[in-house]
This record gives C-alpha cells, structure tokens and sequence, in this order.
C-alpha cells in the first residue's frame, strides 16, 4: 500500500501544478477548453488524495510496520477503534488530513461557485491550487508518510496515550479542518484582486465559507477545551496553551470577518477592510499551523518537534508579503460606495467590533511568539501564563459582549439618542434587574456579576427583537409559533447570527461561574474513609489495579452523597505506560446545570490511601451545550434563502394602426 499511496500523492502534485498553469494560461489566451480541463484537475485532486489516505489506513489496520509512520503511532497493543485518531497522530499524517480536506473543500466550493464569479474563477483555482501544491510539496519531500523502515519491525512503538479518548475522533480533524478552511475565503478574496475584480462579486462565497471556517474551527476548539477538561487532569479546560492559542487566533480573525462582510453586503463599505481582515485571517491560520508542526514552545496539543514549523513559517511570510503588495496595487479601486454617516450606527458597532476581535488576537499572537522572541535574543525559551492572558483579554471579551447587546439595536446609517434610549430601555434595565438579583443571591465579585449581566444584556436584545419580528407577524397569521418561524426563515444570516450569539452568551456564562467560584481540595483518604466538600460527602471505597499489555490501569472507587443520601457512585482512572513513560488520567465528573464534581486520583500510597484532588466547577456544562447551539445558527446562517416565486403575466398591447 505504500507504493499506491506514494503515486497517489505525486498523481495529485502533478494535477496541482496543471491546475495553476491551466487556469492561468487559459485566462490570458481565453482557451475555455484549458479553463474547463484546470477545473476538472482540481476536482481530480479528491480521489487521488482519497486513495492515499486509505493506504494510509490500510497501512494502520494491517499493522504493516514498515512504513515507518505506522511503526511509530500504533503498535499490536492498540485498539483498532484508534486507527483514525493514529491515522493524523503525528506530521505526516495531519499533513496529508490537511491536503485532503483542502482538496475536498476547494472542489466543493469551485463546483458550486456562482456564475457572477466566471472573471474570477480562474485566480481563485490557481490561489487553492498553489497552496495545495506546498503542502503536497511538504509531504513528498518532508513529511511522506508512506517512507519505508529499513527492516520490518515486529511491533510499532504504539500511540500516544493522551489521543486514547473519545474526544480526539474529532477535536483534532475539527480543528485541522478549521485552520485549513480559512483558505477558501482567502482564495476568493485574493482571485477577486488578482483579476480586478475590486466590488462585490466574491463577497457571497467568502462570507459562506468565512461561517464554515469559523463554525468548525469553534466546534474544534470547544472539543479541545472538553478533551482537557477531561483528560489532563488539572481540573480545568483552557489554561491559553500556545496550541489552543493557534486554533483561537483565527477564529477571532474570522468572527470580525463574517461581521464585516455582512456591512459590505448591506451597504457597500468596508470592501478595503474585508480583505486587510481575511488576509490578516489567513496569516494567523498559517502562524497557527507553525506553532502546531513543531515550533519552539511546547505543548501537549502540538505535534512532535521538526523543522517543519519553521517552513511554515516562511510560507506565511510569502503569501502576507504577496497578498499586501497585491492589495496595495488595487488600493484605489477599492473604495467604498457610501461613508459612515454617523458615530451612532450599526456601522460603527461593527467596526469597534473588528478592531477590539483583533486586539485580543494580536495580544494572543504576541503571547505565542514572545518565547521565540526570547529564544532568539536570549537564547532561552520564556512562556507567558494565563494570568497574563486573563488579566489583558478578559476586560476586552467582556467588552466585545456589550457591543453584541448594544449592536442590534442599532439601526443602519443613523439614528438619535432618543431611539437609542427607547431601544435600549428595556435589555438594560433587565440586565441590571438580573445584576442586583445576583447580588442578593451572593454573586458579589466584580468580573463575574459583569459577566451576567452583560451575558443577560445580550440575551435581552435579542428576545426583545425576536419579540417585536413575531408580533408584527402574528397580527396576519395568528399564530405566535408559526409567526415566529416565519420570522427567522424572513433573514436567516441575522437570525443564525442571533442564535450564535446565545451559544457565546452559554460560554462567557460558564467560564464565568467556573473561573470565579471553583473549590478545589487535596485529599489523602483510606479505604473506607469520608471528606466533605461543599455539598457533598465523599467515600473512598476502594481501588483496583488492571494489568495490560501496555500499560497498567489504576482505578479508585467513591461513592458520593449529598445530604445523606447516595447520588452517584464514580471511579477515577488513571493508567500508566511503560513504554511512554507517561500518565494518563480520566476525570470522574458528575455534571449538573449547576456544577461539576470533578475528581482525580494521583496516586496509591503503600497503605492503599488513594491521593485524590476534588474540584468543585460551577456551571461548566454550559461552555458544553454551547457547542450544539452554535451548530444550530451556524446551520440557519448558511441555509439557502427561499426565493419568492412570481408569477409572468403576458400583456398584449392593442395593435394601433
């Protein structure tokens, strides 16, 4: 399988390059014929890619370990079941997910690309195209896959135990796919200037694939904070790891982007600013590829260390250099047909908006390069921690939430202070009901009691407009549920982005209540033995020890009682392996909408006491049920608008003679 895999990825190299060539000899000569024959190499590019990926696995499921990227993630020992996630556990692997993925995207996005975008077409194909072929460049020469052991080992070296977890069937494609994803919009945006192409033509496509990009890379980050949550141990889910750095920087990049664009559909502006903002998108998507292929911070999310960062690196600085030199070049074509008319606008919002998402990104980007910097001035690597992170974006997020209870209640153009008050009245007085209710409860720290009520500010605007869209309706139709679906299929990008922001408003409530009222103990207990914290009573009852092949599995027995009654029985695992010299842990975790009982068993002592940490997390499984809802907006934001069917009347004109 492995000589099929390695023809199938310079099948697919070869058709790149025809690709770009085609498409850009095609449009110079006008040869509709060649422009037709690129596009289909493009489309070709799917099933070769296909075909050496399944090598690759079949590789994986044959246990043929003389292809050395089998040899050194999976072993006679793995479960079957972690032929995927070993399929993309190291380099060569995600580099060929990634060209594949890029692949499939590339040929959706061309294949269904809209007509008004012919004069375009050809550029974004060579753009797709030319970054297909560094990857597949990177692979053949870097990172194959498929090179061969000079013997055949007997056993493989097996997997990276941490990507044994339910979580890595999907985080690590998620995110993968989400960074690889920012190409698309890229590519349309850039083709659009490469052909001089400086209105409105790209801006249908780059917004559909800006929600696709952004929507997959959110899922791939909420799975990674879940994987963390439940496997690391440390009792928490984001701790500003520079590898969930690298999936946040472009997802914010994107959020500005889809907001942006949606001015530029409306009302003509911000057409210079759009593609500043995907270019700058695709930079960070591009950085965060580098830190993730072997750059110089550690991490547990990263791949194994390689040169390999360091040429991605300089593919970043190629396009950034290409792709501003060809903006400059079109910079007076690109102007806007209208002005901001006013300070107090929906505009405006939008643009405070863009700028404070890329503040918090480039505070992000510098956090993430500051060890680099460190490493080439003074030859050692210094980190910055969360604290930092914290303490600078924190403020700026909650910022970022005002403006998403403020923005839809403004309207387009301008308005008056007046309106504005009217508008607002009723979210604002609301949210500071909710604040004092909290208060009397007993929230009584700062950051958090913002957060809520900001979180309800949101909430509120956008009850108040879904309430004042299905009332309108409900006058014709009489019916409240029917007038409310009526509404939502009237505008599905608003209401999508409506129902998007309610997931956001889930997670600011869950990091909130979980970063500001954890209880966190260390316990030693002996069999049989109790501890109370907070609410609950917790009991030791025993351990177990399971030999594996590969490892060995140590498991603690609690039973939990909460007002001296038995609510749950738990077991923290933990597993040891040999060959890793690593630990592994899986949380027993009770969730309820209200906390989390999160407990982690660290040791056995030689009396058979376990060494236990208990963590109390409020309110976490919200960040969790955020993750469905913003697939559900994301799902209305995209679907196809219905068009109203007219009907053609035929009139006859009397024949005047």
């Amino acid at each position: 399988m492995a000589e099929l895999g390695s023809l199938a990825l310079y099948i697919a190299f070869i058709l790149a390059i025809y690709s770009i060539v085609g498409s850009l000899f095609g449009v110079y000569r006008n040869l509709p014929s060649i422009l037709r024959s690129a596009r289909l190499a493009t489309y070709m590019t799917v099933p070769t890619l296909i075909v050496a990926t399944v090598s690759l696995v079949i590789g994986f499921v044959t246990k043929d370990f003389e292809i050395q990227y089998v040899y050194a993630h999976s072993s006679h020992a793995m479960e079957p079941i972690y032929t995927w996630v070993a399929f993309y556990a190291g380099n060569e692997g995600s580099l060929l997910f990634i060209a594949l993925m890029l692949s499939v995207m590339s040929t959706i996005a061309i294949l269904f690309s809209p007509r008004s975008i012919d004069n375009i077409r050809p550029y974004v194909i060579s753009t797709l195209m030319s970054i297909q072929l560094f990857f597949l460049t990177v692979i053949i020469i870097l990172a194959n896959p498929f090179t061969k052991m000079l013997f055949i080992p007997e056993d493989g070296q097996g997997i990276n135990p941490l990507l044994t977890h339910p979580g890595m069937f999907i985080h690590p494609p998620m995110l993968m796919t989400g960074l690889i994803a920012a190409t698309i919009p890229f590519a349309f945006g850039i083709g659009a200037l490469i052909a001089g192409k400086t209105g409105d033509e790209w801006i249908d496509s780059g917004r559909t694939w800006g929600i696709v990009s952004w929507a997959i890379l959110g899922i791939g980050l909420l799975l990674g904070a879940w994987w963390a949550y439940t496997i690391l141990g440390w009792g928490g889910y984001w701790g500003w790891d520079p590898i969930e750095n690298a999936g946040l920087m472009p997802w914010l990049g994107m959020t500005a982007f889809i907001h942006s664009i949606m001015v530029q559909k409306r009302r003509g502006m911000f057409r210079m600013w759009n593609i500043i903002l995907i270019i700058i998108t695709f930079g960070l998507a591009q950085f965060g590829m580098f830190l993730n292929r072997g750059g110089p911070v550690v991490s547990v999310h990263s791949f194994a260390a390689s040169s390999l960062g360091w040429v991605f690196l300089a593919f970043m600085a190629f396009t950034m250099i290409f792709s501003f030199s060809l903006f400059f070049s079109r910079y007076n074509k690109l102007k806007a047909d209208r002005n901001i008319e006013s300070p107090l606008s929906r505009e405006v919002a939008f643009l405070i908006n863009n700028l404070l998402l890329l503040l918090i990104a480039f505070i992000t980007m510098w956090g993430a390069i500051f060890p680099l910097i460190t490493l080439i001035f003074k030859d050692q690597i210094v980190s910055i921690g969360a604290p930092f992170y914290n303490q600078v974006n924190g403020p700026l997020f909650l910022i970022l939430i005002f403006l998403m209870g403020v923005g839809p209640l403004l309207p387009w153009r301008k308005t008056t202070l007046s309106n504005i008050k009217n508008a607002m009245f009723f979210p604002i007085t609301s949210s500071i009901l909710i604040m004092v209710l909290l208060f009397i409860l007993g929230v009584h720290k700062f950051f958090p009691l913002i957060a809520f009520g900001l979180s309800s500010l949101v909430f509120f605007s956008i009850s108040r407009e879904w309430y004042k869209g299905t009332m309108l309706r409900a006058k014709r139709s009489r019916n409240i549920f029917s007038a409310f679906i009526n509404l939502i299929a009237s505008n599905r990008p608003r209401y999508g982005g409506y129902i998007a922001h309610i997931a956001i408003i889930f997670l600011a409530f869950g990091i909130a209540g979980s970063s500001f009222y954890k209880i966190q103990e260390d316990i030693i207990l002996a069999p049989g033995q109790s501890v109370t914290v907070a609410d609950y009573d917790i009991k030791y009852s025993g351990s177990r020890i399971i030999q594996k092949s590969d490892h060995v599995e140590y498991i603690a027995d609690l039973i939990v009682y909460k007002n001296s009654k038995e609510i749950s029985k738990m077991s923290a695992w933990r597993a040891y392996y040999p060959d890793f010299r690593m630990a592994s842990t899986k949380a027993a975790i009770r969730s309820t909408l209200l906390e989390d009982l999160y407990i982690i068993n660290s040791e056995f002592l030689d009396d058979g006491s376990g060494v236990f940490r208990i963590t109390i997390n409020p309110l976490v499984i919200w960040i969790w049920l955020s993750g469905p809802i913003l697939i559900f907006g994301t799902i209305i934001a995209l679907w196809p608008q219905a068009k109203t069917a007219r009907s053609k009347i035929k009139i006859t004109l009397p024949n005047n003679k």
